[in-house]
């Protein structure tokens, strides 16, 4: 009888420092339809960041709370604290307010495959036939930027990505830097989208999506634990929302099966 209850009392015990142990945390997020990603106005499925996230709060007893606002906010807010972590970021990303050295980065939530969108009769045109160029409002076409500034090509920012879309499907555009799984999401879904495709011949890069802090890195070793350590349910998880890897992209735009 004593064993049972020194065992109901440890196990008590630990419940209670675990629950002292648990925090609250608000993460800004963008304020972007980017499904299946990310779309943190949603008042249901917020997509693969936020399913990801709340199987980490799950796991560790944490509570995260979202707020969504414009991408150009972010940094600012970040830096004065009234957030506790920006999605997504990633160090390579050019922002005026924060310098990725006085952050912490948590590993990938996923390598989203970013690259260009164009009318499928338009494939292989080749970059020099691309003089408007479509990009999220906040984004920096980083595969486009040299030809940015040497004024070789004019942007489009938008904030609506539907309606990016329907700027290159109109000839608005030539083209919109746009992630894989985004551009699938709206194309298998409006008819009218179904004539874009994304050009490998054009510029294409693997982009990690990470969570960053000022003031947290012991919650980011947390997560960063979880990622390493719960990779079947990740993998679950990026199934549900239809995510790819790299090799499947390719394989899937280039109409083969191998990967």
């Amino acid at each position: 009888m004593n064993t049972v209850i020194r065992l109901l009392t440890l196990s008590y015990l630990l419940m209670m420092a675990n629950l002292g142990r648990a925090e609250t945390f608000i993460i800004g997020a963008q304020d972007i339809h980017y499904y299946p990603h990310y779309d943190f106005t949603s008042q249901r499925d917020k997509g693969l960041a936020w399913a990801i996230l709340q199987a980490f709060a799950k796991h560790s007893g944490h509570e995260f709370i979202y707020h969504a606002m414009p991408i150009v906010r972010l940094q600012r807010e970040l830096k004065k604290g009234s957030i506790d972590f920006v999605y997504p970021d990633n160090p390579a990303w050019y922002n005026p307010v924060t310098a990725a050295k006085d952050k912490y980065f948590s590993l990938p939530i996923v390598e989203a495959f970013g690259g260009t969108v164009v009318q499928k009769s338009h494939l292989g045109l080749g970059m020099d036939q691309i003089k408007y160029l479509g990009i999220p409002k906040g984004f920096t076409p980083v595969n486009w930027q040299q030809r940015i500034e040497e004024k070789q090509i004019h942007v489009v920012h938008e904030n609506n990505i539907k309606n990016l879309l329907f700027y290159a499907q109109t000839g608005k555009v030539q083209a919109v830097n746009l992630e894989f799984h985004v551009m699938h999401y709206y194309a298998s879904r409006v008819p009218e989208l179904t004539n874009l495709t994304l050009d490998l011949s054009l510029p294409h890069n693997n982009v990690g999506f990470m969570l960053s802090t000022i003031n947290h890195p012991a919650l980011l070793q947390q997560f960063n634990g979880f990622l390493q350590n719960h990779q079947a349910l990740i993998e679950k998880i990026k199934q549900q929302y239809d995510i790819k890897s790299r090799c499947e992209v390719i394989a899937y735009l280039s109409n083969t099966d191998k990967c």
